[in-house]
């Protein structure tokens, strides 16, 4: 079986789920309070190790917030000296002149900084934290220490008409890489879809803000614009294929071959603790579920397109569907098309009603508001 399964080349570690941020689209699960506790330090270091061993080249270091863990330095250590490339995701917070000079001796190679907006009132609000300002100094800090400045912006319905102030703060900054990453909706951000999601209109005004400043600023930044698949006719190939490329290991240990996979019901997803990673790769039931195209139902199972898009997103398709073997909705063939355009006509309706937003936010069994 190991000879017809690609090897993984991106391996994510997600290091905690701690955070102090309280983003309302969190990538962290909604349930996170009920997993087990996180990896120790030599847990983490056999991952690094077998994963290696596997093949992986990528190493993604997220959470949470990575720089809670007092360990981190040791793991970056450990995953340069295997021969990774080690890019550190992080919103900033726990960084300062120490830790980032002692990570750069540990050799950690990128650093992505996330902002929620270009002003300090959305940007504290989104994440309940007053952020902001610290985040501009981290940015500064990363270009002092010789780092390529690579920012992320998670875009949606409450950012996306300041498209235009993001990219002057990104000019600002130095930013070499910016990524303007619509929100995809799954866990929090699917919880809170009706208030996030953008009128299809507000999109193609910041997408075309975008393609000018392109024109503008030309080699000098590199500008990601990632469109939601709700307002595609087809779907992305998602992590290249089920199992293909990707391999993510939760702060619990249970590998996933999406970071959001673990909301799908009847997979068994394996942990760490209990199995290697060359036999979770290549032998579990749930690493094979959705791998080549024999689980696949029609429209997917004979269009060409399958080759492609791989029948699109397993997750979106269980949220929107209920069966995560049908096509993904957010193809204009899929039966279940109709649940996008829904969600698009609803965002369009509450875009122009100017509605004050109310997140949720569960962590703390309460209700965010803007007021």
């Amino acid at each position: 079986m190991e000879s017809k399964i690609p090897n993984p080349l991106w391996l994510l570690a997600e290091l905690t789920y701690r955070c102090p941020l309280h983003c309302v689209f969190c990538s962290n699960p909604v349930d996170y309070t009920r997993a087990g506790p996180e990896l120790a330090t030599d847990a983490w270091l056999r991952v690094l190790r077998e994963g290696r061993e596997l093949g992986a080249v990528q190493l993604g270091l997220s959470g949470g917030e990575p720089l809670m863990r007092d360990d981190l330095e040791i793991l970056v250590r450990a995953a340069h000296g295997l021969g990774y490339y080690v890019n550190l995701v992080t919103s900033g917070v726990g960084l300062d002149e120490r830790r980032i000079a002692a990570l750069r001796e540990a050799g950690l190679d990128h650093i992505q900084l996330s902002f929620q907006d270009s002003t300090r009132e959305l940007n504290d609000f989104l994440s309940h934290t007053r952020t902001f300002d610290l985040k501009q100094r981290i940015a500064r800090l990363i270009k002092q220490h010789g780092y390529p400045m690579v920012l992320n912006v998670v875009l949606h319905r409450y950012n996306l008409d300041h498209i235009e102030t993001i990219l002057e703060m990104a000019e600002r900054l130095e930013v070499e890489y910016l990524e303007l990453a619509n929100t995809q909706y799954y866990g929090w951000a699917f919880l809170n879809r009706d208030l996030l999601l953008p009128a299809r209109e507000q999109l193609a005004r910041a997408e075309a803000a975008v393609d000018r400043f392109r024109a503008r600023i030309g080699t000098k930044m590199r500008v990601y614009f990632v469109v939601p698949d709700y307002f595609e006719d087809r779907p992305k190939p998602c992590m290249n294929g089920w199992g293909a490329v990707f391999l993510a290991i939760a702060a619990d240990g249970v590998a996933l071959p999406c970071h959001s996979a673990r909301m799908l019901p009847g997979l068994e997803f394996p942990n760490v603790r209990d199995s290697n990673l060359r036999s979770i790769w290549y032998e579990s039931k749930a690493f094979n579920a959705f791998r080549g195209f024999e689980w696949m139902k029609e429209p997917c199972r004979s269009c060409p397109e399958r080759f492609k898009d791989f029948g699109g997103c397993r997750c979106q398709a269980y949220l929107l569907s209920g069966d995560a073997a049908n096509a993904d909705p957010a193809c204009a063939l899929s039966p279940h098309h109709g649940a996008v355009l829904a969600a698009i006509d609803r965002a369009h309706r509450a875009s122009a009603a100017r509605a004050t937003p109310y997140f949720r936010d569960d962590r703390n069994s309460r209700l965010l508001s803007s007021r």
